[in-house]
C-alpha cells in the first residue's frame, strides 16, 4: 500500500480531476488492469464479457481495488460484497465520454444554443447499459463529483472528468429517473464548497430542500401549439397576469396543482375574453415571498404545483382553449443561496466578481456577468428551452432597466463606467440583442416583452435598425400617469389634464403593452379599486371608467388577476383572490365589464389592428379640461373601421354634447361603462345616435358620469 502512485491517493482523497486516467480498464504492458474505488466494499471481482472472473486485490484500506482481466475483454462488470450482500454493478469508469467533439467545440465557442440537450442530467443507454449522464460547467474547480441517491451521497464514489474548457462529465450506470442529486465541488484553492444544485436541472425538490431531480424529458408530452398569429402586432392581445400560488386555493389554504389549474384557469381566462395568460416566474425558487423573481433553477418548473409533466399539461390546456402562454423571465439577477449559481466553482462564474457590477443593492441579489460567454450562453439557452420544451409563446423580461444601466439604483461612486466612460451596460445590451435575435430566429411566432421603466430608445425596434429587438415594451409611463390622474378627486382633475394627454405624445414610439401588473397592487400601493376617490358609487364608477379608458387607448393590454374582481385589498401571495366578492353586484359588475371590454376589443378591428401605429389614432377632444372630458377615434385597416371613444372623468352628466365624427349616418353605442349591467346609473344614448345635418358630421350625445362610451358607425 505504501508504493501507490500519487494518482491513487488523489482518488482516495477525492481530489482527482480525471479519474479515468487511473480507474477503469487500462492496458499496462501485456496486462489488462482493472482498478475500482468502492469505499464500502469488502471484496470486489471483475467479470469479463465472456464470463471470465478476476478477483481484485484491495490495494488500500480506503476501498481501492485492482486486478488483471484476461486479454481480449474490454467490457466487464464488477461484483462486490457489501456486508452480507453481493451485488453486480457497472463500473462508470469503463464507459466512453458523454460529450462529443462537436459539443465541445460549440461549448467552447459559446454558440451551443441547446445547452439543455447536453448539460444537466440525461437518462440514456450507453454501451448497452441504462444510466444517467451528468454534465456541469465548473472551469475553475479542482474536482467535481456527482452525489445522490445512487451513491449514498458519497463524493468519493463518482468523481467526474473534465473536458474542454471546464465541462465535467460522468455517465453513472444504474442512476435513474427520480433520483436526487447535487454536485460536490472543490474550488481552485482547495476549498470544499457547499453542495451545488444543477444549474441545468429540469426538476428540483420543494423548498426548503434543494436537491436536483433526474427527469427524462423525452417522456414530457409537448403541448399543442397556440393559435397562429396570436402575438402579431395587428392581433388583439389582452393578457391576464397570474401568480399560480394565489389565483385560487383549496382546503386548508393549499395550492392548486398544475393539473388542477389546468382544469380551472384556462376556461376562466377564455370566458373572460383574455387572449393570453402570463405566469409570474415559474422557475424553481427557494423563497415564496420572492414570487419567483429570485430563481435558483432556471430550467425547472417549480415543484410547488407538481412535476414538469404537470406543467406541460397546464400549457397544453391553455393552448386547447386558444390562449397564448407568456412567462415572466428573470435574466437580470439571481439569489446568493449557497446551493445556487453564486460562486459556483469557487469563483465568480456566473456573476461579476466586482460587487459594484455583480450585486444589486435593492434586492441583495447577484448580477450575471453579461460579458462572459458561458453566462450569456446559459441565459439564451434557457430562453429557448421554455419555448422549445414547453411550447411557451413568449417571454416577458423582468427589470430590463436594471440590466441596461451600470448605475442603476447605485450612489455616486458606487458603480463602474463602461469603456467610454458612460453609464450604459454595453455587455447587457449585446446580450439582450442576442437574446431577441435568437428567440425570433428560432421561434418566429413567439414574442418578447420588456419591463423597461426608462426612456431607453428603440426597445421594441429590430436589432438590425439599432434597437434591442423586443416584440413589445411595457408602457410604465402610461401606467404611472393615468393612475395618478384617476386617483385624484374629480374636482382636481382639470389641473392634471396633461397626465392623460402626455402619453399620446410617445404612444407609438414603441410597441407598447399597457400594464396594470402585480407591482401596482402590493407594498402599500393599495388595490386599483383602493386608489379610487369618492364614495362607494364613485369608486366603482371611476374603476369602470378607468378600465374602459385602458381598453380604448392604443396599446396591448395587461391586467393582474383580481383587478377584474374589483378586489378591495392588496394582493397577498399567501392567500387566494377574494372570489367571494362576486356575490356582491358591484364586484360582479366589474367582472362583467372586463369580460365585455375584452370581447369588444377582440371583435372590433379598430381597437386592435393598429394598436401600435400612429395611423390608428386621432384625437377629437383634448381641450375640455373644465369638464374632464376626452374623445378620440380608433381606426382599423378598412375605411369604415372606426370607433369613437368618449371619456368623462367627472361625476356630471353632460347633455347635448357635440362631437364631430368622420362619417354621417347612424352611430351605434356598442359599449357604455355606466350601464346598469355593470352597476352604473344607465345614462346613455339608447343604443344609437344619428348625425346632425351640416357640413361636418356631428353627434349630439348624452355623456354619462364617470364613464366611457364607445360608438361605431353603421356599416
Amino acid at each position: 500500500m505504501t508504493d501507490l502512485p500519487a494518482e491513487a491517493y488523489a482518488i482516495i482523497e477525492g481530489r482527482h480531476s480525471d479519474p479515468f486516467r487511473y480507474l477503469g480498464l487500462h492496458t499496462e504492458g501485456e496486462r489488462n488492469v482493472v482498478r475500482a474505488f468502492l469505499p464500502e466494499a469488502t471484496d470486489v471481482a471483475a467479470i469479463g464479457e465472456h464470463g471470465e472472473t478476476a478477483e481484485l486485490t484491495r490495494i488500500h484500506d480506503a476501498g481501492l481495488f485492482a486486478g488483471t482481466l484476461p486479454n481480449g475483454s474490454r467490457r466487464y462488470q464488477l461484483r462486490a460484497r457489501f456486508g452480507d450482500s453481493i451485488v453486480e454493478l457497472e463500473d462508470p469508469y469503463r464507459f466512453p465520454p458523454v460529450l462529443n467533439d462537436f459539443d465541445l467545440y460549440l461549448l467552447g465557442e459559446g454558440t451551443h444554443q441547446r445547452l439543455y440537450d447536453t448539460l444537466g442530467a440525461h437518462p440514456m443507454t450507453l454501451d448497452g447499459v441504462d444510466g444517467v449522464a451528468f454534465v456541469v460547467l465548473a472551469p475553475n474547480a479542482r474536482r467535481v463529483s456527482v452525489v445522490g441517491d445512487f451513491n449514498f451521497w458519497n463524493a468519493r464514489r463518482h468523481p467526474m472528468r473534465v473536458r474542454g474548457v471546464g465541462y465535467w462529465e460522468l455517465f453513472v450506470p444504474g442512476a435513474r429517473v427520480g433520483d436526487h442529486y447535487k454536485f460536490d465541488i472543490i474550488g481552485p484553492n482547495g476549498q470544499h464548497l457547499p453542495l451545488k444544485s444543477d444549474p441545468l436541472a429540469f426538476a428540483a425538490e420543494l423548498r426548503p430542500k434543494t436537491a436536483s431531480i433526474v427527469v427524462d424529458e423525452r417522456n414530457i408530452p409537448r403541448p399543442r401549439p397556440a393559435p397562429a398569429g396570436i402575438n402579431a402586432l395587428g392581433s388583439p392581445i389582452s393578457i391576464y397576469e397570474v401568480h399560480l400560488g394565489s389565483w385560487r386555493r383549496k382546503g386548508q389554504n393549499e395550492w392548486l396543482t398544475y393539473r388542477e389549474l389546468a382544469e380551472h384557469l384556462p376556461p376562466y381566462v377564455r370566458d373572460m375574453g383574455f387572449t393570453h395568460v402570463e405566469f409570474l416566474p415559474v422557475s424553481e425558487h427557494p423563497f415564496d415571498g420572492s414570487w419567483g423573481y429570485q430563481p435558483t433553477g432556471l430550467f425547472a418548473p417549480t415543484s410547488r404545483f407538481g412535476s414538469p409533466e404537470d406543467f406541460a399539461a397546464l400549457v397544453d390546456a391553455c393552448h386547447r382553449e386558444g390562449i397564448g402562454v407568456l412567462l415572466d423571465w428573470v435574466p437580470g439577477h439571481f439569489p446568493d443561496d449557497p446551493h445556487g449559481l453564486g460562486h459556483f466553482d469557487g469563483t465568480a462564474l456566473y456573476e461579476h466578481a466586482n460587487p459594484l457590477q455583480g450585486r444589486h443593492l435593492d434586492w441583495g441579489t447577484l448580477i450575471y456577468n453579461y460579458g462572459r460567454t458561458e453566462a450569456t450562453n446559459f441565459l439564451v439557452s434557457n430562453a429557448l428551452f421554455w419555448l422549445d420544451r414547453y411550447g411557451i409563446d413568449g417571454l416577458r423580461v423582468d427589470a430590463v432597466a436594471s440590466m441596461l444601466y451600470l448605475d442603476y439604483s447605485r450612489p455616486a461612486g458606487g458603480w463602474i463606467p463602461n469603456k467610454y466612460g458612460g453609464r450604459e451596460n454595453l455587455e447587457a445590451i449585446s446580450f439582450l440583442r442576442r437574446f431577441n435575435t435568437e428567440v425570433f430566429g428560432h421561434f418566429p411566432q413567439a414574442t418578447t416583452a420588456a419591463e423597461e421603466s426608462t426612456a431607453w430608445p428603440q426597445v421594441s425596434r429590430p436589432v438590425e435598425f439599432g434597437g434591442l429587438g423586443f416584440g413589445y415594451k411595457w408602457n410604465m409611463g402610461w401606467m404611472h400617469d393615468t393612475l395618478k390622474y384617476i386617483g385624484k378627486d374629480p374636482i382636481h382633475r382639470r389641473y392634471h389634464h396633461g397626465d392623460i394627454l402626455f402619453g399620446l405624445h410617445y404612444a407609438f414610439s414603441e410597441n407598447f403593452i399597457l400594464p396594470l401588473s402585480h407591482d401596482e397592487v402590493v407594498h402599500g400601493k393599495r388595490s386599483i379599486l383602493g386608489r379610487m376617490p369618492g364614495d362607494d358609487w364613485q369608486r366603482f364608477a371611476n374603476l369602470r371608467a378607468y378600465y374602459s379608458f385602458m381598453f380604448g387607448h392604443p396599446g396591448k393590454k395587461l391586467m393582474f388577476m383580481g383587478c377584474e374582481l374589483g378586489q378591495e385589498r392588496e394582493w397577498n401571495h399567501d392567500q387566494s383572490l377574494d372570489w367571494h366578492l362576486l356575490q356582491q353586484p358591484r364586484h360582479a359588475g366589474i367582472q362583467g365589464l372586463v369580460r365585455d371590454l375584452n370581447r369588444l376589443y377582440r371583435a372590433l378591428p379598430a381597437l386592435h389592428e393598429l394598436d401600435c401605429d400612429q395611423a390608428g389614432f386621432e384625437w377629437v377632444i383634448t381641450e375640455d379640461a373644465g369638464n374632464n372630458v376626452f374623445a378620440w377615434i380608433r381606426k382599423g385597416n378598412s375605411a369604415r373601421s372606426r370607433c369613437l371613444m368618449i371619456a368623462n372623468f367627472s361625476p356630471n352628466v353632460y347633455h347635448n354634447y357635440r362631437v364631430r365624427v368622420p362619417f354621417a349616418g347612424k352611430w351605434h353605442e356598442v359599449f357604455n361603462s355606466d350601464s346598469a349591467h355593470y352597476g352604473g346609473s344607465n345614462v346613455g344614448n339608447t343604443g344609437e345616435v344619428q348625425t346632425l345635418e351640416g357640413l361636418v358630421p356631428e353627434l349630439n350625445l348624452t355623456i354619462p358620469p364617470l364613464a366611457v362610451i364607445f360608438l361605431v358607425p353603421e356599416s
